[in-house]
């Protein structure tokens, strides 16, 4: 990427890309390893870019992207972008079980974008009539939009503080909000990967995630306007056969790629260690780590488990992110192995501090390291009350600002993001300390819960019992009690019989009353997959304790265990208007 790129589009990088480096391909490994070049990319949606403007589509006009990982996508977005619009990845239902709550969910977005337009990949057909029934948009099928495309048609001027793309973000915490990126911040954020892994040309990408969340954008696009091979599976081919994927991983010859903790977990429990060294790794350079809290047993077994592959532990580089900051925020230095700051539990959730202890100390916790902000961010740790950036190792909100920052958000109620800047630096929601330069992210400030006066972090309840028997795969979650009582909930994935899932209850509230002396906790086993996650993996705890809230009897007493079949969770608990504005509102309200 040029020195030049921040007063470029993304469809004129691209162009660049393809005058460079036209041979150059995205290889579609789970659709029979179709490829689209970097030439044919360009080529092809400049020409759906004039099929979009002769439907209409205004400067800024936020279109709406239901696609798979597949050519479409990457089509439809650059075409989006060349006609002047936003193009808005949309998140896909994550399975049969969802397919109930899911036009309600899109509905929300569509109705906080104003969007008009969505493109639909012919494979998702079917839910096309579904989706008309909840929202007043336009669906245009992907592959009769691409047979209408003509490169006679004459194309807007876009500027580079245009709106690129509008990524909701992930809802872990709340119900998502568009975050609008100009073309200006996405390739500064862009140019902060480049720089913060040495991306170069012997580089591939390799990537997994979907598309329409920011780590697999963002990653791929990374490869794609670098000019160099991108190597896309799709979610469902990793979840159903990650060993698979680790084999094809290998084969396709990638340097880098990207997922969150459960990602490494999920391969370490594929893979068991006598076969470990059937694989070829020494390739993989930066294997990023994002997106939800970094855990020190599973990146210690991880490099551990692989180094016989040629993995080497320097290439686990657990960052930080957001959507808001066109991805990067912070990046560990190249070549280090991953770092952790071992703290005392209860200092650090109730006097906000972070006091080193002895990794072998009762209460002990890991914290893991993710570096100093990339090129062209800044970042400060600050009381949440008075704003006041606060010492090290004392913990506090996390603010960020610079040239990859959003400076606003599409939503339906602009109020209520208008309090997430101040002064020109945007809230995160996120809490840590920061320790001679290197931050430390110990969890979101929405995620405390508070018992009879006491902190908890609910990362450490869950971490406390994700090991037990029982627990499926380790999945758990904890939140406060939605009755507002004195309470924590814990609700925990389990394929055991109902006869057994009392008994389970009790070693949950045993092992976290042994653990964090907390004594007042109601568990909720439910069936594997059911609690509700966003698309990156991280758990949404709001949604669990609204799912709670619906689903019990709000007379059943507050007891140490409580069976719950909460069936519903798995349509991930998504609470949106279905609702569309009156009038289009795709030029965004004003933050």
């Amino acid at each position: 990427m040029t020195s030049s790129a921040s007063d470029l589009t993304l469809h004129q990088r691209l162009a660049e890309v393809a005058i460079a480096h036209p041979r150059v391909r995205t290889t579609f490994w789970s659709l029979s390893q179709s490829t689209l070049s970097h030439a044919e990319l360009q080529r092809q949606s400049v020409a759906a870019a004039g099929a979009l403007l002769a439907r209409g589509i205004g400067r800024g006009e936020p279109v709406g992207l239901l696609c798979p990982n597949a050519p479409e996508f990457l089509i439809g977005l650059f075409a989006t972008t060349t006609a002047g619009g936003a193009a808005t990845p949309l998140p896909l239902p994550a399975g049969a079980r969802q397919l109930a709550s899911y036009p309600a969910r899109l509905a929300g977005i569509v109705a906080a974008a104003g969007m008009r337009t969505i493109l639909v990949s012919p494979q998702f057909a079917a839910l096309v009539d579904p989706l008309r029934a909840a929202m007043d948009v336009e669906f245009l099928d992907t592959a009769a939009l691409f047979a209408e495309s003509t490169t006679t048609a004459e194309l807007p001027r876009v500027d580079p503080d245009d709106v690129a793309v509008v990524q909701f973000t992930s809802g872990s915490t709340a119900a998502p909000k568009g975050v609008r990126l100009t073309h200006r911040q996405v390739l500064a954020g862009l140019a902060a990967i480049r720089t913060g892994i040495d991306l170069g040309p012997a580089d591939q990408g390799g990537f997994w995630l979907p598309l329409f969340h920011d780590m697999g954008l963002i990653g791929t696009l990374s490869a794609i306007l670098r000019g160099i091979p991108a190597h896309l599976w799709s979610p469902t081919a990793f979840v159903k056969d990650p060993e698979r994927w680790l084999r094809e991983f290998a084969a396709s010859g990638s340097t880098i790629s990207a997922m969150p903790n459960f990602g490494y977990e999920t391969l370490l429990a594929a893979v068991p260690p006598d076969r470990a060294a059937d694989y070829d790794l020494r390739h993989w350079r930066i294997a990023f780590n994002g997106a939800e809290p970094i855990v020190h047993t599973v990146v210690r077994e991880f490099c551990a488990r692989f180094r016989p592959a040629g993995f080497d532990p320097a290439a686990m580089f657990g960052v930080y992110g957001m959507a808001e900051a066109t991805l990067a925020v912070t990046f560990p230095p190249l070549g280090r192995e991953p770092v952790f700051d071992w703290v005392d539990r209860v200092t650090l959730s109730d006097y906000a501090r972070a006091q080193r202890v002895s990794p072998d100390a009762e209460g002990a916790r890991a914290v893991a390291g993710v570096g100093t902000a990339v090129a062209g961010l800044r970042l400060r740790v600050v009381d949440p009350d008075s704003r006041a950036t606060v010492p090290d190792g004392e913990v506090g909100e996390i603010l960020i600002r610079g040239e990859s920052v959003t400076d606003g958000y599409l939503t339906a109620d602009p109020a209520s993001t208008a309090e997430l800047f101040t002064e020109g630096w945007l809230r995160t929601g996120d809490l840590g300390y920061q320790r001679a330069g290197e931050l430390y992210v110990t969890g979101r400030s929405k995620d405390m819960i508070t018992v009879r006066g006491v902190n908890y972090y609910a990362h450490d309840v869950e971490a406390a019992v994700r090991d037990l028997d029982g627990v499926y795969k380790g999945r758990c979650i904890a939140a406060a009690d939605p009755d507002g009582g004195d309470t924590i909930v814990v609700i925990a994935e389990t394929d055991l019989a109902a006869t057994a899932t009392e008994e389970l209850g009790t070693a949950i509230a045993g092992r976290i009353a042994a653990r964090l002396g907390l004594t007042a906790v109601r568990v909720y086993p439910v069936a594997p997959r059911s609690i509700p996650r966003t698309s990156s993996g991280k758990l949404r705890r709001l949604a669990a304790r609204e799912l709670i809230a619906t689903e019990t009897d709000s007379e059943q007493p507050c007891t140490a265990t409580t069976s719950s079949a909460i069936t519903s969770a798995s349509t991930g608990g998504w609470v949106t208007s279905t609702s569309t504005p009156s009038t289009p509102r795709w030029s965004g309200p004003s933050t």
